[in-house]
């Protein structure tokens, strides 16, 4: 990915890790360009906040504090890491599931 590409998909990137919102306002942003770095950031997002629901679903069913607070972190850490990557101009996956979204969201935004 060349840096043109990079710089103007930054902003969607970005964009895309605020709220589940964001990534439909990305998404659709994404859509008239088809910029491959905001892509990548897209699929990351949406991979991060449909897990982050899915799993959130199962750990309020457990009457522990602790185990919120692990589940907060844990994903807060991710969307940081995936933010921080958007501004810096890389498309490292996130730790643990990153290379899974790409493959399983493949699809989306090309």
């Amino acid at each position: 990915m060349n840096n043109e590409a990079v710089e103007e998909g930054k902003t969607i990137a970005v964009i895309s890790y605020i709220t589940i919102f964001g990534v439909l306002i990305a998404f659709f942003m994404n859509n008239e360009k088809k910029n491959q770095f905001a892509a990548f950031h897209i699929r990351q997002s949406l991979g991060l906040w449909l897990t982050f629901f899915a799993i959130g679903l199962v750990v309020s069913n457990f009457d522990s504090w602790l185990a919120s607070i692990a589940f907060y972190i844990f994903f807060g850490v991710l969307f940081i890491y995936g933010l921080l990557t958007a501004l810096g101009g890389s498309t490292t996956p996130a730790p643990v599931l990153g290379a899974f979204f790409q493959k399983f969201f493949s699809g989306l935004g090309r």
